[in-house]
């Protein structure tokens, strides 16, 4: 069979909700076994469930094996047709610049507003500084972990040209 050569999609059951925490164990186990596992993928709604693009199934078995939630990699593999609506090419366009107000998202620090002091592109992460906080503390989040909430320098530029800014009248 020359099939065998070619990368297959595994389905790993998990317990519901724990999706995230078997994907991060799987992928540091990929990693330091060296294993051939070139994509894990958690579909956004359905529960209990992530998928492995491996070189074989021992090897998809390999990533898994000993992962806490982890409740085994499906007997058969599944066809690329099957997962493909679930599959969207995403471009992300990193619409966030220096000095932005943004609000977290996710994490510790959710529904914070912060002002971006850094963006490390190749990480994909960007460095904030908590507006409500006392002291200024540096905190690094990734970019899908903030909305930009205002835009310091655009908004106040376009106000000028477009002659709105207006004077109290005293």
């Amino acid at each position: 069979m020359a099939e065998e050569n070619k990368e297959q999609i595994y389905a790993l059951r998990t317990t519901a909700n724990r999706e995230d925490q078997v994907m991060d164990f799987v992928v540091s186990n990929a990693k330091r076994k060296k294993l051939e596992v070139y994509a894990v993928v958690r579909p956004h709604g359905m529960r209990g469930y992530i998928f492995l693009e491996a070189g074989s199934r021992t090897d998809a078995e390999q990533a898994a094996f000993n992962v806490p939630y982890a409740r085994g990699v499906l007997a058969t593999p599944i066809d690329y047709k099957e997962v493909e609506h679930m599959l969207e090419q995403v471009k992300h366009e990193m619409n966030i610049q220096k000095n932005d107000i943004v609000e977290i998202i996710s994490g510790p620090f959710k529904r914070e507003n912060a002002k971006v002091t850094r963006i490390d592109k190749q990480k994909e992460e960007v460095v904030l500084e908590l507006l409500e906080s006392a002291v200024p503390i540096p905190i690094t989040v990734k970019m899908d972990a903030v909305k930009v909430i205002r835009r310091e320098t655009d908004e106040d530029e376009e106000k000028e040209e477009d002659g709105e800014i207006s004077f109290p009248h005293a």
